[in-house]
C-alpha cells in the first residue's frame, strides 16, 4: 500500500455507494484518514467497516443531509473544530431526470440547495483551517453535462453547470493559498443512478433495458460504461502529491463520450 496522504484528513459526501463510496476506499487506500458524510447512519458503519485501514489510520462518518444545510452548517462548523479536514470531496445524487421545460421550479430550487448551498456549506466551515494551514483539496464531483448537456437531464445540466463555475471561481479566489479546487466530470458510470437513467428512458421510448443501455454504450468511444473505481482514481490523483499544481479544471473521465474538447 503507498500511502502518499498519509496523515492527511479527508471528508467524502455521498460516501455509502457508488463513486463517493469507491473515491473513499481509493483514498483511504493511500494513507488518508477518512469521514464519510451522508444520510444513512447504518449504512455509513457499514461502509466505514470496509474502507483499508492501516496502523493509526481511524475511520469515521457523520450522518448528515446536504439539504439540510442549517444543521449541516452547525455540524460540519463543529466538527471541523475538532477534525480538520484536509480534502473534501463534495459528492451528492443527481436531480431526477426529466425535460428542462417541464420541471416543476421547486425542483431547480431543491437542486441548487443541495448541490450549491449544501457544497457551500461545508466550504465555508472548512476553508478557514485550509488557509490556516496554507494548504488544501476541493474535489467537486459533477457530469459531463457541464460541458455537453446531456438529454432528458434538464435540472441537473442546469445545477451541474451552476456547481462547475462555482468550482472554478473558488480555485480563483483560493489558489494564493495553497488550496486547489476541481471538478471531476463522471460519464456513464456503473452506479444505481445510471440504472435509473436507464429505466426512466425505456419506459418514455418503450425500448428495452438492453436496447437502451446498448445504444447509451455505442456513444462511448471505449464502448463500455465506467467503473465507479475509474472516477475515483482521478479523485484521488487530484487528491495527492502528483495533483498539486492542477487547479481550476473540469475533468472528463469519460471514456471519450463528449464530443468537445
Amino acid at each position: 500500500m503507498t500511502t502518499p496522504l498519509n496523515g492527511l484528513h479527508a471528508l467524502v459526501c455521498g460516501s455509502t455507494q457508488g463513486i463517493g463510496k469507491a473515491a473513499a476506499i481509493a483514498l483511504a487506500a493511500q494513507g488518508a484518514r477518512i469521514t464519510l458524510l451522508a444520510r444513512d447512519e447504518a449504512q455509513l458503519a457499514l461502509t466505514a467497516g470496509e474502507l483499508p485501514t492501516a496502523v493509526g489510520q481511524r475511520h469515521g462518518w457523520l450522518a448528515c443531509d446536504l439539504s439540510d444545510t442549517a444543521a449541516l452548517g452547525s455540524r460540519i462548523t463543529a466538527f471541523a473544530a475538532e477534525h480538520p479536514v484536509h480534502i473534501l470531496v463534495n459528492n451528492t445524487g443527481g436531480p431526477p431526470p426529466g425535460p428542462a421545460h417541464e420541471a416543476d421550479p421547486a425542483a431547480f430550487l431543491a437542486a441548487f440547495t443541495l448541490h450549491v448551498v449544501g457544497f457551500q456549506t461545508l466550504v465555508r466551515a472548512l476553508v478557514p483551517g485550509m488557509k490556516e494551514r496554507g494548504s488544501g483539496r476541493i474535489i467537486n464531483v459533477i457530469s459531463t453535462s457541464v460541458k455537453q448537456p446531456l438529454p432528458n437531464l434538464g435540472v441537473s445540466n442546469t445545477i451541474r453547470g451552476a456547481v462547475a463555475n462555482w468550482g472554478k471561481t473558488l480555485a480563483n479566489e483560493l489558489g494564493p493559498h495553497g488550496i486547489t479546487v476541481n471538478n471531476v466530470l463522471p460519464g456513464a458510470t456503473e452506479t444505481e443512478r445510471l440504472t435509473a437513467i436507464i429505466a426512466n428512458k425505456a419506459h418514455k421510448t418503450g425500448a428495452s433495458l438492453d436496447a437502451v443501455r446498448t445504444e447509451m454504450i455505442n456513444e462511448i468511444p471505449l464502448r463500455r460504461f465506467a467503473k465507479p473505481e475509474e472516477i475515483a482514481a482521478a479523485i484521488a490523483f487530484l487528491a495527492g502529491p502528483s495533483g498539486a499544481y492542477i487547479n481550476g479544471i473540469n475533468l472528463p473521465v469519460d471514456g471519450g463520450r463528449t464530443a468537445c474538447l
